[in-house]
């Protein structure tokens, strides 16, 4: 007489749960070690990093804004327009 109960040979759905969870503990493993080195980072505040950029931007020359700068003479100048004789062609 067979028995009431059969056990089942494979295990699989033990096995794909086992592996889902490794998975998932993976991943949030993964994620924590991002998260560590976020936080690791250096940070700067925010009125620091504006008076720098202020003071950047004071200091240094930007050719596009001539009303800030003045007229920039063509020499200086990287966006002018170039002379045809002052370049070589290569044919």
């Amino acid at each position: 007489m067979p028995a009431p109960y059969e056990i089942r040979a494979g295990g699989d759905v033990k096995n794909k749960k086992q592996s889902m969870a490794d998975l998932k503990l993976r991943r949030l493993n993964e994620l924590n070690s991002r998260l560590k080195e976020d936080l690791e980072r250096p940070r700067i505040r925010v009125s620091e990093a504006s008076m720098s950029l202020i003071q950047y931007c004071q200091n240094t020359k930007d050719f596009m804004v001539p009303s800030l700068w003045g007229q920039v003479d063509k020499r200086e100048d990287p966006y002018a327009p170039q002379q045809p004789n002052a370049c070589c062609s290569v044919m």
